[in-house]
């Protein structure tokens, strides 16, 4: 038989076992994107989906997760923050509550105090100042740690406060963080620090992970009191050249900064496999203000999209307006139809995108969601002055969702993301006024500029569209 021929019919029998294969435990959008793929080339297609196609976990994390999950319902009522964790909220945000509670097993904790600080280099300096006046540890969990004058500024305070005493321990995703982990984490480790690689990647290597399954949270505990989280990494904001990142981070204090320890610890013993019995980094918790907050962590060792559930019920929830800022826009159906239904009950949509892009493909495929949400009644606003890298939701009056989670298939099913729930009106209006302000610097994007784009930009968005699965 000519090899020609074996080759044709090794291609059709990978066709046929991969139509009836790729479409189990999976969503039909995701089933067509993979099926066309492998449809056009069987080989290529076949080797690709072998390393992306399947959100494969080990046991061994799921396992972890669950045992993780088991000890924060466990802790949480043990912890000195307990006395704040029935806050009085509007009946009407109980369905919400209980959502956000089974999917991250945190509980709202009230008595705290947020700040939204939305200045790149002095959120830097204020978590430097911080670090300075640590005393007994510090606990930074990122993505992207640099190895770049921001990234030194930052290992010089841990340095310092290593010497002083202060417990400093450094999680930084393997792949995110790679040259920081190469040249920047020597330093740090001899001067006392623990760094710790996260989701290292390799077929050999312990605890290795798929290089897709990223750790992609941004958290900063200061001696169980104080923390960060947000959308910022620690990292120059002209990181990506032409592209200088606008962000926004959110500093805690009171009882939720429990909640952000909790998950830091639980993400250390991911990877080293300590303990998280450590009672010691969870002093007595006391009100340092009036806002409620909730911990909504996510990723795949939950074994359900938390984020996109999440997010998906919040504009359910919505009965007047709701504003979203996100650097990446590539939608599941649940999360359109969402959007649709909070339209057709008369709720104003406002989504607040980045006029520039630093991932062409991602940007295309974004872009061939415009016509129907304009079609809705979106409106879509284009910020012009720096890349938005910013990601959070403001629903009503109510309440805001801020977080390292963008609205793709990505933040939703691959990576480990953070949220925080802020049930507060006086962080709602301050929130909104730094939309306000974003939108007084964008683009307001009209339909009929839209249709002037010209056929052939239209085939290639839809064209990227087709691999949503992929991004």
């Amino acid at each position: 038989m000519h090899w020609s021929l074996i080759y044709l019919i090794s291609e059709w029998c990978i066709r046929l076992i991969m139509l009836v294969y790729v479409p189990q435990r999976r969503s039909a959008a995701a089933s067509r994107t993979w099926l066309l793929f492998i449809f056009l080339l069987p080989w290529p297609g076949l080797a690709v989906y072998a390393i992306f196609g399947r959100i494969y976990v080990p046991k061994r994390r799921i396992e972890q997760q669950l045992r993780a999950s088991r000890h924060i319902r466990a802790v949480q009522a043990q912890l000195g923050a307990r006395q704040f964790a029935h806050p009085q909220l509007p009946l009407k945000l109980t369905p919400v509550v209980t959502l956000a509670t089974r999917l991250g097993d945190f509980k709202p904790f009230g008595g705290n105090q947020v700040e939204l600080l939305s200045d790149y280099n002095g959120a830097i300096d204020r978590l430097i100042v911080d670090i300075q006046n640590a005393r007994q540890h510090v606990h930074l969990l990122f993505y992207i740690y640099g190895d770049d004058e921001t990234g030194h500024r930052v290992a010089d305070a841990l340095i310092k406060a290593a010497k002083r005493g202060v417990s400093c321990r450094v999680l930084m995703d393997a792949v995110g963080s790679k040259r920081a982990l190469a040249r920047l984490a020597p330093r740090m480790r001899a001067s006392g620090i623990e760094v710790q690689a996260m989701l290292p990647v390799g077929l050999f290597r312990h605890n290795a992970a798929r290089f897709d399954l990223r750790n992609h949270r941004k958290i900063v505990v200061i001696d169980g009191l104080l923390g960060y989280t947000g959308s910022q990494n620690i990292v120059n904001p002209e990181f990506v050249k032409g592209f200088p990142n606008e962000e926004l981070m959110l500093r805690l204090t009171g009882p939720a900064v429990v909640q952000l320890q909790a998950i830091f610890l639980a993400d250390h013993y991911f990877e080293t496999g300590g303990q998280l019995d450590h009672l010691e980094l969870f002093p007595e918790a006391i009100a340092t203000g009036d806002s409620i907050a909730q911990m909504v962590p996510s990723g795949p060792g939950y074994q359900r999209e938390n984020g996109q559930a999440l997010m998906v019920d919040l504009l359910y929830t919505a009965s007047e307006r709701v504003t979203i800022t996100t650097p990446y826009f590539v939608p599941d159906e649940p999360f359109l139809q969402a959007i649709r239904s909070a339209l057709l009950r008369g709720v104003e949509v406002r989504l607040i995108l980045s006029e520039h892009a630093n991932q062409l493909i991602t940007q295309l495929a974004q872009r061939s969601y415009y016509d129907e949400l304009l079609g809705a009644g979106v409106k879509i606003y284009l910020y012009r002055p720096r890349f938005l890298h910013a990601k959070h939701l403001s629903i009503d009056d109510d309440l805001v969702l801020i977080g390292s989670t963008n609205i793709d298939i990505r933040s939703f099913a691959l990576n480990s993301e953070i949220n925080v729930l802020i049930y507060d009106p006086k962080v709602v209006a301050t929130l909104r006024s730094l939309q306000d302000h974003n939108i007084a610097n964008s683009h307001l994007l009209t339909t009929g500029e839209w249709e002037q784009r010209s056929f052939f930009i239209r085939t290639v968005q839809g064209v990227a569209r087709l691999a949503d699965s992929l991004l």
